[in-house]
């Protein structure tokens, strides 16, 4: 009943202007900073660790405004799922190179770290531009909540997602016929084939994947990097020139390079990183846990 009813408000959000459903998702997030302690707690550590050289006060500052974006990013999914294509159009602002998939000889990996209008680059890339977009989708737990997700997700066409938990068997057959892969890099899937380099200094579980699979594959690497805009202004998504020296024969330096771009982007606009996911959860042997 709960899901369905979250499923409901957001449809109706859906058609307000999106000045009102920015006004609306603030507020919200204002009201989960209060009542989510848990993840209030990780969003605290996190920064404490990435950003040491602000005061206690700054990053209680930097973590009340994470939340209001985080609920902008929750409201506004509704607009992703619900809103027509014209619509979505007029609120996205494309730069940089969106058709270079379109164009290029050898398979694309669009590069996006967890920036919250993550999933608007999701709807940018199929929106403004041919390709066939595939993804790796994390399954949740409740049944409604994952076929909104999913449904919501591939709704716009020309695009296919994977489950994390199957076989990479089918994402790598995509990828050979052309297909272009939406890769997000920047999360703690524990050590198996990851690992720890450097992310604000900390060692972090990162995964060796982007690097290992654009070599064996020959892919193109395109950063991509999505930013909701305040108010009603939009969103803003940014296809950076592709990495002429990414891959490397050497996978581990290429991920320590990759959480280096990352902080820079970080560093840029840090309230809307995705701060609330235990980014160092894993540790490395021997290392104490870093989160209660």
């Amino acid at each position: 009943m709960g899901a369905r009813f979250l499923l409901a408000t957001l449809w109706l959000l859906h058609w307000l202007p999106l000045g009102a459903q920015a006004l609306a998702g603030r507020a919200f997030g204002r009201l989960l900073y209060a009542a989510a302690g848990a993840r209030r707690r990780i969003a605290l550590r996190n920064i404490g660790l990435c950003v040491p050289e602000r005061s206690a006060a700054e990053q209680e500052l930097l973590a009340r405004e994470h939340f209001q974006w985080l609920g902008r990013s929750i409201l506004e999914r509704g607009l992703l799922w619900y809103a027509s294509p014209a619509r979505l159009r007029r609120l996205i602002q494309v730069e940089g190179d969106v058709t270079l998939a379109e164009r290029s000889e050898r398979p694309v990996m669009w590069l996006a770290p967890h920036f919250m209008a993550l999933d608007v680059a999701g709807v940018a890339i199929l929106l403004f531009q041919t390709r066939r977009g595939i993804s790796i989708y994390q399954e949740q737990s409740h049944p409604v909540i994952d076929a909104a997700i999913r449904r919501g997700r591939l709704r716009l066409g020309n695009a296919e997602i994977f489950p994390r938990e199957g076989s990479a068997t089918a994402l790598l057959r995509a990828i050979r016929r052309g297909d272009a892969f939406f890769n997000l890099p920047d999360m703690d899937f524990g050590a198996r084939d990851a690992a720890f380099v450097p992310f604000f200094g900390v060692p972090a579980a990162t995964l060796l994947a982007p690097s290992r699979l654009a070599r064996a594959l020959n892919m193109v690497v395109q950063p991509v990097v999505a930013e909701t805009l305040p108010g009603g202004r939009g969103y803003r998504v940014r296809f950076l020139p592709p990495w002429d020296d990414f891959p490397s024969d050497d996978a581990q330096a290429d991920t320590a390079r990759m959480n280096r771009w990352i902080e820079a982007e970080i560093r840029a606009n840090p309230a809307q990183y995705l701060w609330v996911h235990k980014r160092f959860k894993t540790r490395p042997p021997g290392e104490p846990a870093l989160y209660d």
